[in-house]
């Protein structure tokens, strides 16, 4: 039977449709972070709008639909022929999975017994009070995964399902899972000194002791946790970055509008010049079509010449928590296994 709503994959395209019996809508487009915005056209004859796309280098495909009406007015939706969804910060998109999508297996895995806690975090140095949420597994453990946005890391990448799901299965050790929350995000994340000394001299003091912990983080979280490392290389064993926004004159021009874009470029060039670092296991994740690509293949390989044990990984998909959920394992469980043996 011919799909008369929705979106699928058919060979080398990604195909939508949306049903418009009476043409009521003076336009449709697909709101999309990497395709942009192309614009559907009316098929008369069927009485819908269509898009069809060559399909871009990813497994799946989040998007909106953008809704003009004959008056003008616009509004944006979820796609109704797509039951599927995927959650975000900015609320849920519908997303397409491609047929070579394969969702993480650990989501249908049991957990490890253990429980949440809150801790009150002081950082006189930010003058501020951080309240992390910490998952500690059943039992004895020495060992801190601490992760940046670490919130939304739970809610929208089931962080914590993953680490109750990975120390169920064996497949590391037990460890204490520490979700910090952003804070002043876009000021704390962007290669702040005052924020690294107080990760590595207030915060992760009260959270772990001496214990050197492994740092994760995505986007702004990413490039703030390698900060903190070179600030103060003792106090970690390994990072996991994602999609880091490490950003550079030559690829990301687009970004110079950000208000700190000129610390982070020039905190990142200062690493990229580096003849040697202080080195740790480190593994970076970025999706194959997102605009952090060039970028983070360029700090890959800086950290790689400085003697960092570097794993770097292209996962298919874009700038997005589940495109960071579904890169966790292999890659994370890699790390924690390399660390933590």
């Amino acid at each position: 039977m011919e799909r008369v709503a929705g979106a699928w994959c058919d060979g080398s395209a990604a195909c939508f449709r949306l049903p418009d019996q009476d043409q009521k809508l003076a336009g449709v487009r697909l709101i999309n972070q990497f395709l942009g915005f192309p614009e559907f056209t009316y098929a008369s004859r069927e009485r819908r709008w269509e898009l069809r796309i060559p399909r871009p280098d990813a497994a799946r495909i989040e998007y909106q639909l953008e809704l003009t009406h004959r008056d003008g007015r616009r509004e944006t939706i979820c796609d109704d022929g797509n039951p599927r969804r995927a959650p975000g910060g900015y609320g849920d998109s519908s997303v397409l999975w491609c047929p070579d999508y394969r969702e993480p297996d650990w989501l249908h895995l049991p957990a490890a017994g253990g429980e949440w806690r809150e801790m009150r975090l002081p950082a006189p140095s930010l003058r501020a009070e951080l309240t992390a949420r910490v998952w500690s597994p059943a039992g004895a453990a020495d060992r801190y995964l601490v992760a940046h946005d670490g919130p939304d890391y739970d809610t929208y990448a089931e962080l914590g399902r993953f680490a109750a799901a990975s120390v169920a299965a064996g497949r590391v050790a037990p460890f204490h899972l520490v979700l910090l929350p952003p804070g002043e995000r876009l000021e704390w994340y962007a290669a702040s000194t005052p924020y690294a000394k107080s990760l590595v001299s207030e915060i992760l003091p009260g959270l772990a002791g001496d214990a050197p912990v492994i740092g994760a983080g995505a986007s702004l979280g990413a490039l703030a946790m390698l900060h903190a490392q070179r600030y103060e290389p003792g106090r970690f064993a390994g990072l996991f970055l994602q999609s880091g926004s490490f950003f550079q004159h030559r690829y990301d021009s687009q970004e110079s509008g950000f208000g700190r874009y000129l610390r982070i470029t020039r905190f990142v060039s200062s690493v990229l010049r580096a003849a040697s670092g202080p080195a740790i296991p480190t593994t970076l994740t970025c999706g194959t079509v997102e605009e952090n690509l060039a970028n983070n293949r360029s700090m890959a390989g800086a950290l790689r010449g400085q003697g960092y044990e570097v794993t770097f990984a292209e996962n298919r998909d874009a700038h997005n928590w589940i495109g960071w959920r579904d890169a966790l394992d292999p890659h994370l469980t890699t790390l924690l296994q390399r660390v933590w043996p």
